[in-house]
């Protein structure tokens, strides 16, 4: 019987292993579509940076994280053998689950974790030098947002406690909503001020210039992979079989739905917010993806479809802030939203599963969103007085392909003809 309950266990390892290591791959994909977002929005001379610049991130965010961020969110180290990494052998002040789940829950979380810079990438976009930006996301994956994940996902100095103390439920937040999106979106926000405005992007009596997009096909795709990686970034934020829900598919599901539709009839049929109104009702159901009722989550969905478009004209237009993507909007602001809505449309009166309340979700949300904006700010102030965070005046007008990596999208088209 003891053969039989251990050939179980092994054997349930092994499927929690191939779970997470599903999800971890579906949301290393949506990677590519945060590449291709920016590839199709930043204009032509800038589209190859957009490419380079969120792939070497990910290289970057995965050293941070493996020797520093992952011990400052969640206490736990790598520097022990293979074997004891591996669930194969035990070792004093290591615990690791057998079949490397340990490790598959490392990629998982990784993932998240380079999502901030690649969120940062799209707002400060045509005019950031490479290496600073490269030194900002050591700095972010490392130490600025393990520091916050840690506090929500793994109970950190007791802060969880507190609120649940003082508003009767910990704060909840089950796929990021404000873990990932809003403190990558309040980031990126103090980036693009300490970044300044693009060149030529307002004329002298601060009128809006307009920069189309380079292509409106490559932005499709991005927002294409990401709504697919997404339902690997929700659904399997449970972390193992035993605790997956297809509320979360059906909640992810309706809330994306509901942020095209408002961003098709709010933007005026514009293609940019239609890709993004999808993304924008995925940010806001992360949070309460698994505890609201499905209308709830079409309701949430669409208004971060509005609250995208309102906000990226206001942005744009009338705060003068040359967000590129409009990243603040979109994941800020629609990701604020979705942590204070998962306190109202996660509440039993309204359907839901309930175990949340209104002012623990109001106090984490805004509390997340302050110290991301207040450490944003901190973080390129720094990096603008040392060591200068945008290109000179001649290389952007270049763009950064040239400027940067030598190359042009379609070196071929570049060169003269024989």
């Amino acid at each position: 019987m003891d053969a039989i309950e251990s050939a179980g266990a092994v054997s349930g390892a092994g499927a929690d292993v191939f779970f997470i290591l599903m999800g971890a791959i579906l949301v290393f994909a949506m990677h590519s579509g945060f590449a291709f977002l920016e590839v199709g929005t930043v204009r032509h001379k800038n589209q190859v940076n957009a490419l380079v610049k969120i792939l070497a991130d990910f290289a970057v965010s995965t050293i941070a994280y493996f020797f520093i961020g992952y011990a400052v969110a969640y206490g736990v180290g790598f520097f022990f053998s293979a074997a004891v990494l591996n669930g194969n052998e035990a070792a004093e002040g290591a615990s690791f689950a057998p079949q490397g789940a340990s490790l598959v829950k490392f990629f998982f979380l990784l993932t998240f974790a380079a999502a901030i810079p690649a969120i940062i990438s799209g707002g400060i976009a045509e005019r950031a030098r490479f290496w600073p930006q490269a030194m900002a996301t050591a700095v972010i994956v490392g130490l600025i947002y393990p520091f916050f994940e840690g506090i929500v996902w793994n109970g950190n100095f007791g802060l969880q406690d507190s609120l649940e103390a003082a508003f009767g439920a910990p704060f909840h937040d089950f796929a990021g909503s404000i873990v990932v999106h809003a403190v990558g979106g309040w980031l990126a926000l103090g980036a693009v001020v300490m970044l300044g405005q693009r060149k030529g992007r307002y004329t002298k009596e601060g009128k809006l210039v307009g920069f189309p997009p380079s292509s409106i096909p490559w932005l499709a795709l991005g927002s294409w992979l990401l709504c697919i990686g997404w339902f690997g970034f929700n659904v399997m934020s449970a972390q193992s079989l035993e605790s997956v829900s297809g509320l979360v598919a059906m909640n992810s599901l309706l809330a994306m739905a509901g942020g095209i539709l408002v961003s098709l009839a709010v933007g005026r049929n514009d293609p940019g917010f239609i890709h993004n109104g999808a993304l924008a009702g995925l940010v806001a159901v992360c949070a309460g993806s698994d505890i609201m009722h499905p209308l709830g989550s079409l309701i949430v969905g669409g208004v971060a479809g509005a609250l995208f478009v309102v906000m990226f004209e206001a942005c744009q237009a009338r705060f003068k802030i040359d967000d590129v993507l409009g990243v603040w909007p979109l994941h800020g602001l629609c990701g604020l939203w979705g942590g204070i809505a998962a306190g109202i449309f996660g509440l039993t009166e309204l359907g839901g599963l309930g175990g949340v309340t209104f002012l623990s979700q109001l106090a984490g949300s805004l509390g997340g969103a302050l110290y991301a904006g207040v450490a944003g700010l901190a973080l390129y102030a720094v990096l603008k007085t040392l060591v200068g965070i945008r290109l000179g005046e001649e290389e952007e007008h270049r763009g950064a392909d040239l400027s940067i990596h030598k190359i042009g999208a379609n070196p071929e088209a570049d060169m003269p003809p024989r």
